[in-house]
């Protein structure tokens, strides 16, 4: 039987770090988005948006997809680094470093995902450290009536492109093949293989978690990520051991997350009822 413990401890590890990262910046967050907030039409085009995205990647040049990731990632670089420490010349410091790592490593196993021992460490960590950016950002914008609204369009916009167009696929190892950190790709733990999960199915991950720790306290917020990540492992290890290439891994992010909320929600109402016998 193939198993995979690692990957679903990463995103736990990954969802922890950013909920408790966002807690100590939330007022810096708050503060450089002067408030504003998504509404449901944001949202809408939001995932369009998204949707068109990726199937234009498909089609695009190598060159011309490379170049637009590259200055997406320093942008998000910069504006992270610059709320950390607001100084421009300190904010420009960590995408030059990217830069200089994506040019003088992209060839080499270290980032290269197609040269053994096939994980390519830089690439992983860069993949890692803009989820937990976008996750800032996005979690400053969403409130809990639009996150909702966005998961349910995300996941039918994710199930589209991914098991009838296949465009997210396509252009998913089109940046993969380029050396851009669109994946984080790691060994399947403790059988040997590999799995590759999309940066926007961590950056969902990371969203949830954000919102429902500010909407039910940090207590259910951890439970969230708990239940998120066992179902996780549960519907990864079923695929992986049926064959399935290739599944829109909101769906697994998703419904740990569905269970998490309808638990909560039958142990009040079991607490309502105990109190009202009472």
């Amino acid at each position: 039987m193939i198993l995979d413990i690692l990957l679903p401890s990463v995103l736990f590890l990954i969802a922890v770090a950013i909920v408790f990262l966002y807690a100590k910046l939330e007022k810096k967050m708050d503060s450089l988005l002067g408030g504003h907030e998504f509404r449901i039409g944001h949202v809408v085009l939001l995932v369009t948006g998204i949707g068109v995205l990726v199937t234009i990647l498909v089609f695009v040049p190598e060159r011309a997809m490379m170049v637009f990731f590259l200055f997406a990632y320093s942008t998000i670089l910069f504006l992270f680094t610059y709320l950390l420490a607001p100084k421009w010349y300190l904010a420009v410091l960590t995408p030059a470093l990217f830069i200089a790592l994506y040019i003088m490593y992209k060839d080499t196993y270290l980032w290269n995902a197609y040269l053994p021992p096939y994980i390519p460490y830089l690439l992983n960590f860069f993949a890692i450290i803009f989820a937990i950016c976008i996750s800032f950002y996005m979690g400053s914008l969403f409130t809990w009536k639009t996150t909702a609204a966005f998961v349910a369009l995300l996941t039918i916009m994710d199930i589209i492109q991914v098991l009838i167009t296949g465009h997210m696929v396509t252009s998913g190892e089109k940046g993969i093949a380029l050396g851009l950190p669109v994946a984080i790709i790691l060994p399947t733990f403790p059988y040997e293989s590999r799995i590759i999960l999309g940066l926007g199915d961590v950056f969902l991950f990371g969203l949830l978690s954000i919102q429902t720790t500010q909407k039910y306290g940090k207590k259910f917020g951890l439970a969230s990520i708990v239940s998120i990540t066992v179902v996780f492992l549960l519907l990864q290890t079923i695929l992986l051991n049926t064959g399935v290439e290739s599944f829109p891994a909101t769906v697994l992010v998703i419904s740990g997350w569905l269970i998490s909320l309808g638990a909560r929600y039958l142990y009040k109402s079991h607490m309502s009822i105990g109190v009202k016998n009472e």
